[in-house]
């Protein structure tokens, strides 16, 4: 099950999902699997769990929880806002519509994960991006429903990377809405905390274990693989990295020169618009990281 379970999840959920979109079903099916997916990601998180004690509440929960309500709200309002947006935004009228929905699907990930994988690599360069950005980073165990735990302002460049060019493009709505479902399939993978094993897999999907080394807490070490769906975005960005033998520690995650990072929701959205003075020193780098050839860049 180790070595079926990323596999059978995303192409499980994401095919399902074509499947009843393109039988007519109203896109309204697509919030109603959602629960079931997040249900069946905790279920295998605690029967093949990655580091057992990232199952273990950090005070987290409730937290988490509002994080994902807010912003899997914003996606809502964004996909309903499709049609409102087409009368607004020049568009060339270039989506391949005649295309099988699958196809359809396929063109729409690749063109938004090359977007989100960008404004992602940017927030790791530009200090104004990386205020945003370090409210995802302050997790300190990997668990599947962290992966929708992002400032709103954030999580809302991100998607503006993403959807812009398929707007342009003229994307259409329920192909919009299958996007936004296979992004939040995706992202309970990336930050599972199943202990699965991709093996060739790794050069195509950036699931879990590519992912977690993104979020290391040492320095500049995390600034790698930060593509959210294909890995291969990583190899052309010179910010590929795989450690197959390296087990991550539970308290390997976070940001390492502020263990302080508010817990509480609301501090959390304040948190990037206040003035902080760091007195914390960079977390070492482990000896087990740097015999694996990571180094802080």
């Amino acid at each position: 099950m180790r070595h079926l379970y990323a596999p059978a999840f995303s192409f499980g959920f994401i095919g399902l999902a074509l499947y009843l979109v393109g039988a007519g079903v109203s896109l309204l099916c697509l919030p109603a699997l959602l629960p079931l997916a997040i249900l069946l990601a905790f279920l295998a998180e605690r029967l093949w769990p990655y580091r057992a004690g990232w199952n273990d509440g950090h005070g987290d929960g409730a937290r988490d929880f509002i994080h994902a309500l807010v912003n899997e709200a914003l996606n809502a309002l964004g996909i309903a806002a499709i049609p409102l947006l087409a009368l607004w935004l020049p568009h060339f009228g270039l989506w391949p519509s005649d295309w099988p929905l699958a196809l359809q699907l396929l063109a729409a990930l690749l063109i938004a994960d090359l977007g989100i994988t960008l404004v992602h690599y940017a927030s790791h360069r530009s200090a104004l991006l990386w205020r945003l950005h370090a409210v995802h980073h302050s997790v300190t165990r990997m668990y599947g429903f962290n992966g929708l735990m992002k400032h709103p302002l954030h999580q809302m460049l991100e998607a503006l990377g993403g959807t812009l060019p398929l707007l342009l493009l003229g994307i259409p709505v329920e192909v919009a809405a299958l996007l936004a479902f296979a992004i939040a399939i995706q992202l309970l993978l990336q930050h599972s905390n199943v202990d699965m094993r991709i093996g060739a897999l790794r050069h195509l999907f950036a699931w879990a274990p590519l992912h977690r080394l993104h979020h290391l807490k040492y320095g500049t070490a995390g600034d790698v693989n930060f593509a959210l769906f294909f890995s291969f975005w990583d190899r052309l960005l010179g910010t590929a990295l795989y450690l197959p033998d390296y087990v991550l520690a539970e308290d390997d995650l976070g940001i390492g020169d502020r263990p302080d990072y508010p817990l509480a929701y609301f501090d959390q959205l304040a948190e990037p618009f206040r003035r902080v003075e760091v007195v914390h020193p960079p977390a070492p780098l482990p000896v087990a990281l740097r015999r694996a050839g990571v180094g802080v860049r």
